[in-house]
């Protein structure tokens, strides 16, 4: 019961890692493709090279269309059609074929299954070698796979789907005889098994096929899309095709694959489940692909998802901007009322100045009175509570103001993010340069701190001097700027006024607790009487 009552939760924790990597690597997109664009270029100087020639050039530019390719369309299908007019040239049946087959199926993946298969039909099958013969059969059955799959008419998908099993049973023919664990094996058994709805088999046979392939590459993305699907299928596991189309995602930006679906599939589940603002982010990344790489069938698929997110997140875009102002008013209210605040509390600390003064010219006419008179014990204790509520008052409302001042500080950066997050999508330059920077919060941390030095140090003016007389010589703390606190004093200052406790000075001085409890070790490691330093602060007047 524990496994199911824990596992989920691991599930989702799995989950937020991987998208928070899955934004990493988008964000290093423009890395991958200048590597890219790296290799493409040496391969390019190679080819320009005038002491390259013959066979040499035929396979540099092999090399080249295996760079362009899933990266750039029309710079594929250029470099193709050179070596089709290339082995054309040197009248080489083995390049003519072998160009022939790549080009079929570059417009396979591109959806023109027609022109593809009209391609392959000028080749005599006999007459290729093995792994072209492979490669044939691999084409025609992707074509008719996908021309049954989206045929309305039955009798034309009945003839399609006889074709695809045909081929099929040819390409089955020709992978019996390889290495039980070769990729091509590996990935006609999966598929076949597939083709049973043996979902549990294939699934077996992706997980090998997935720990032979490596991160970052094609291969990866696409085992790794496959097994996405099959885990919906098999057991309806939302959290498990997600995962593995993240990782498909990820493979594929590392490898500056820009004809990729599994970003754009993702975009689509989580917009399902309510994610607008993340689904079009992706789908936008998605589409940027598709028009780099100039994917006819790509923009396809996302024209059909593109304007539905879109929609939906304008509007959440709207209802966002719309509770923005709602927050921006409600923080200009609860200025307004700081403002009512500190002036109340500027009031208070002015009649507990007028107590102390009032304190201590009752000191002195006690002093002269004490010579001639003997108070009773009820005049004692009543001159004994007024001074006690004089204190009490002064402490309450010095709490009250770092409180009240404390609060808003965490509204204003609570502003900054909110604002930030959505003013960027709806390009309202002028609070987009409001949100840039965490100044605002930083400027009134700083007014807070100085107006906190000073006010305590007008109640306590004496403070910084006696807290040194509990200090030993080489551990008292010096203070550079007049009524000013350092870090340690203002912990301390804290402390005198009865906030005690680390995690409340860490909130009011915007610290963390750890922060807090190692400057109060440290003092106190300073100090003459280390066991009984914190209760003679409190005692400081």
């Amino acid at each position: 019961m524990l496994f199911i009552l824990v596992a989920p939760e691991n599930n989702q924790n799995e989950l937020d890692s991987l998208i928070v990597r899955l934004e990493q690597e988008m964000g290093k997109r423009e890395i991958y493709d200048q590597l890219k664009e790296s290799r493409i270029s040496n391969l390019k100087t190679l080819l320009d090279d005038d002491n390259i020639k013959g066979e040499n050039r035929y396979f540099i530019t092999n090399a080249l269309i295996t760079e362009y390719r899933y990266y750039s369309f029309d710079s594929t299908l250029h470099y193709i059609e050179d070596n089709l007019a290339f082995a054309k040239k040197i009248g080489k049946d083995n390049f003519l074929q072998e160009s022939t087959l790549r080009l079929a199926k570059l417009l396979a993946t591109s959806g023109r299954y027609d022109e593809s298969i009209s391609l392959v039909g000028e080749i005599n099958p006999s007459n290729l070698s093995q792994d072209l013969i492979q490669e044939y059969y691999i084409i025609n059955k992707r074509c008719y796979s996908e021309l049954r799959a989206i045929s309305r008419i039955k009798s034309i998908s009945a003839k399609y789907d006889k074709l695809y099993n045909a081929y099929k049973d040819s390409l089955n023919s020709q992978v019996t005889n390889l290495d039980k664990n070769s990729k091509l094996y590996l990935e006609v058994t999966e598929q076949n098994f597939r083709d049973e709805f043996n979902t549990k088999k294939a699934m077996e046979v992706n997980a090998k096929r997935l720990s032979l392939a490596q991160m970052g590459t094609r291969e990866y993305a696409l085992v790794a899309f496959n097994r996405s699907y099959m885990s919906y299928e098999l057991d309806g596991n939302r959290a498990n095709q997600k995962k593995f189309l993240i990782l498909s995602a990820i493979s594929d930006i590392q490898s500056s694959v820009k004809d990729n679906a599994s970003l754009a599939n993702l975009a689509m589940i989580l917009f399902e489940e309510g994610d607008v603002e993340r689904a079009h982010d992706y789908i936008r990344f998605s589409f940027e692909d598709a028009k780099f790489y100039n994917s006819k069938l790509r923009f396809l698929d996302i024209s059909n998802v593109l304007p539905v997110i879109s929609k939906s997140y304008e509007i959440n875009s709207i209802e966002q901007s719309d509770k923005l102002k709602k927050q921006l008013i409600f923080i200009s209210l609860l200025s307004i009322i700081l403002m009512a605040a500190l002036f109340y509390i500027f009031k208070q600390y002015k009649r507990i100045k007028l107590g102390r003064e009032y304190l201590k010219t009752a000191n002195l006419q006690l002093k002269d009175l004490n010579e001639k008179l003997s108070f009773s014990n009820s005049d004692l204790k009543r001159i004994y509570e007024e001074l006690s509520e004089v204190d009490a008052i002064k402490e309450h409302y010095i709490g009250t103001f770092l409180n009240l001042y404390s609060e808003y500080i965490d509204k204003l950066d609570v502003y900054r993010k909110t604002v930030r997050k959505y003013i960027i999508t709806n390009k309202v330059n002028e609070l987009l340069e409001l949100t840039k920077s965490k100044k605002v919060v930083d400027d009134e941390l700083k007014v807070f701190n100085a107006n906190f030095d000073k006010s305590f140090l007008h109640i306590y003016p004496n403070f910084i001097e006696s807290f040194n007389d509990l200090l030993k010589e080489d551990g008292k703390i010096n203070i550079k700027q007049e009524e000013a606190l350092t870090v340690e004093l203002r912990i301390f200052a804290l402390i005198r006024l009865g906030i005690s406790n680390s995690a409340q000075i860490s909130k009011i001085l915007r610290y963390s607790v750890n922060t807090i409890y190692n400057y109060r070790v440290k003092v106190r490691n300073n100090a003459i009487d280390r066991e009984s330093f914190e209760d003679m602060v409190k005692k400081i007047m």
